[in-house]
């Protein structure tokens, strides 16, 4: 009985949500229940090597900005993402021309120089739990615990991701949560509990739930 019941609320995830959480109940019936790809609002998924190379140049940029640059790079290597082995062969001034800073090239050549050498095994990623995705993402230059959170949710799509550094999950959870300043990310550890094992999904609410605010006098 007990395995039926589990099997009944992993199929529905925003109702276990809505039961364990009266806040996130609230959210989802203001909102509507929403999925990943609402929040992805039509980007690509592309492959992991892709999606990180993406994250790199898009760091601290606006979407339009991240995709105007993106896009500089990919005219480069005729329309197309360069293969590693490509991106390393370029030389840095050619990549700063398209926009990108003498750090992102660093970063970016980081990324390349894992992937060729086999430190990062980008078509293996899937077959790894949760820590180890983080632990291999975090050892390229440039990609932090952010970073990796966002890879998981979004590439990767695991269910139960918290992204504790992110400041938009911060800034939702202190409004709608009545708090005085944003969580420290033990506490938001500790609102997050009874969302398991669907963190992910509160995450996506959470995040519309920014736009859904009235404007400031």
């Amino acid at each position: 009985m007990e395995g039926a019941l589990e099997a009944v609320v992993a199929k529905r995830p925003h109702a276990a949500l809505a039961a364990a959480d009266r806040v996130l109940a609230e959210l989802m019936a203001e909102v509507g229940e929403l999925d990943l790809e609402h929040r992805r609002r039509g980007r690509p998924k592309g492959n992991a090597y892709s999606n990180l190379l993406r994250t790199v140049i898009g760091q601290q940029l606006s979407t339009r900005a991240a995709r105007t640059i993106h896009e500089r790079v990919l005219a480069i290597y005729g329309g197309r993402e360069p293969a590693p082995e490509e991106l390393l062969d370029t030389d840095d001034a050619e990549l700063r021309a398209a926009g990108l800073s003498g750090r992102k090239v660093e970063y970016l050549r980081s990324l390349a120089e894992h992937v060729v050498s086999g430190e990062l095994e980008t078509g293996r990623l899937e077959e790894l739990p949760d820590d180890e995705v983080i632990a291999e993402i975090t050892a390229v230059r440039g990609l932090g615990e952010w970073s990796a959170h966002m890879f998981l949710m979004f590439f990767l799509e695991r269910p139960d991701v918290l992204p504790t550094g992110d400041l938009g999950i911060r800034r939702a959870v202190q409004i709608r949560y009545g708090l005085d300043d944003l969580p420290a990310a033990e506490e938001l550890e500790r609102i997050a509990e009874p969302w398991r094992p669907h963190r992910t999904l509160a995450c996506v609410h959470l995040w519309e739930s920014l736009h859904n605010q009235p404007a400031q006098a």
